[in-house]
């Protein structure tokens, strides 16, 4: 049986059958095997599977035959980040090409003008929750013939505070249409809208794609003052490979990519932080190989297509076991071998042991090497007076976690900011 038999056996059309042999995929992973002929038949279908097992695929072809060009906007799919609204519409152009159907994205962070423009010719729009409330406020978009609701990454626009914006978008749309959640994890919040939102929903599950034989996990209990020595040593021991370090803010991501470079190093940073523009150069330099050593915040960690990462480092430990796994799910894919290392410092003790109790986590522990302690270099003033403010609250460093009584007034803090500037900017400050 060819490739694209085994395709065909699932029910999907002659057209798009053709742009997935011309794309060399070799066979239907399992959330495709399991999912697809549900979406054809109209099913509502709640998805639970991992990041990069081939959601797009199964959306796009229960919806591309069943959308008449011109016809107005028949569908519309919700993503967590501006990235993921890239990598989806450009999926969905590829399979729906021989249909010619008009695909557009809208996030925030550039400017709403264009947007505006394309909308009035759209079939499918994919978007963030944040943009598309705001294009629905100003009256530039149309949801009134919308036949296919689709939630990409659901958990993960939850984590970041877009509840009240789904529901809102949800809530607009028409309730005769069909509706498609997928999900890393089903928590009571995802159960929540698929009860109030879905209609009958068929559950579907599919296993992780890392394969925990091929990934081998390990850590190092290493003070914040090593941290950045023992990460440049590593790098410059690996000849080979494809790389990505995970900081737990945008502040460390700059400081640390900063650094590196200084240190020989060539290395590029992206953050919700950063232009629109900055964000997908860096993306399309990582993807095509010109860069090999990846410093990203979470936004890395779900959804985007990044294929063939040899190593997770996590610079900073993650604040709880999902966002762990979430983070070492982009390697050991498809039969490759991965490897995950985890810096330990003073104050991730606790959050390290949440991660550790987790059974499909084994990690062994590495004994630090002899390493010559490389000095962190400022990359500006602010960093610098920022450096002298906090050496005056106890002399935090850089990379080393704040005790759990600062981390909740930090917390309290930065919520207030935001509440505060949400009056003023509504749910555009979310993208």
């Amino acid at each position: 049986m060819t490739n694209v038999e085994k395709f065909r056996q699932l029910g999907i059309s002659e057209g798009i059958l053709r742009v997935i042999a011309e794309m060399g995929f070799s066979e239907p992973s399992e959330i495709q095997q399991k999912t697809i002929p549900l979406v054809i038949a109209g099913k509502d279908v709640i998805g639970k599977s991992a990041t990069g097992s081939g959601k797009t695929l199964v959306f796009s072809v229960g919806i591309i035959d069943k959308i008449k060009r011109g016809a107005g906007i028949s569908a519309i799919v919700l993503t967590p980040t501006r990235e993921l609204a890239e990598q989806v519409s450009v999926h969905i152009r590829k399979f729906s090409k021989n249909n010619r159907l008009n695909v557009i994205e809208i996030y925030g962070g550039v400017s709403i003008g264009p947007q505006i423009g394309h909308l009035r010719n759209a079939d499918i729009v994919v978007g963030t929750p944040g943009r598309i409330l705001d294009h629905l406020q100003r009256r530039t978009l149309n949801l009134s013939k919308v036949k296919f609701l689709i939630l990409d990454e659901a958990d993960r626009m939850l984590d970041m505070g877009f509840i009240k914006a789904v529901e809102s978008i949800i809530k607009t749309c028409p309730k005769e249409r069909q509706t498609l959640l997928f999900s890393a994890t089903i928590s009571d919040e995802i159960s929540h809208i698929a009860n109030r939102h879905m209609i009958t929903p068929v559950k579907v599950s599919a296993n992780d794609q890392v394969d925990p034989s091929q990934l081998y996990q390990k850590y190092y209990d290493v003070s914040a003052d090593e941290k950045f020595s023992l990460l440049l040593h590593l790098l410059k021991l690996e000849k080979n490979g494809i790389v990505m370090v995970f900081c737990n803010t945008r502040r460390n991501v700059d400081k640390l990519a900063y650094n590196l470079k200084e240190q020989g190093i060539h290395c590029m940073a992206i953050h919700g932080g950063l232009s629109q523009n900055r964000r997908s150069d860096t993306l399309k330099a990582f993807h095509e190989r010109d860069t090999l050593v990846l410093i990203c915040t979470d936004i890395a960690a779900r959804g985007l297509d990044i294929k063939d990462v040899s190593h997770i480092y996590n610079f900073d430990i993650p604040s709880t076991p999902d966002e762990y796994i979430h983070r070492i799910g982009r390697t050991a894919r498809a039969g490759k071998n991965g490897v995950a290392i985890s810096f330990v410092s003073s104050g991730d003790h606790t959050e390290f042991r949440q991660i550790c109790k987790e059974k499909s986590i084994n990690m062994d522990k590495e004994n630090v090497p002899n390493i010559k302690i490389i000095p962190i270099v400022f990359s500006s003033n602010t960093d610098r007076k920022m450096a002298r403010r906090s050496a005056g609250r106890g002399g935090r460093k850089f990379g080393e976690r704040p005790s759990r009584g600062r981390r909740e007034g930090i917390r309290n803090n930065y919520h207030t900011i935001e509440n505060r500037r949400g009056n003023r900017r509504g749910f555009r400050r979310r993208n």
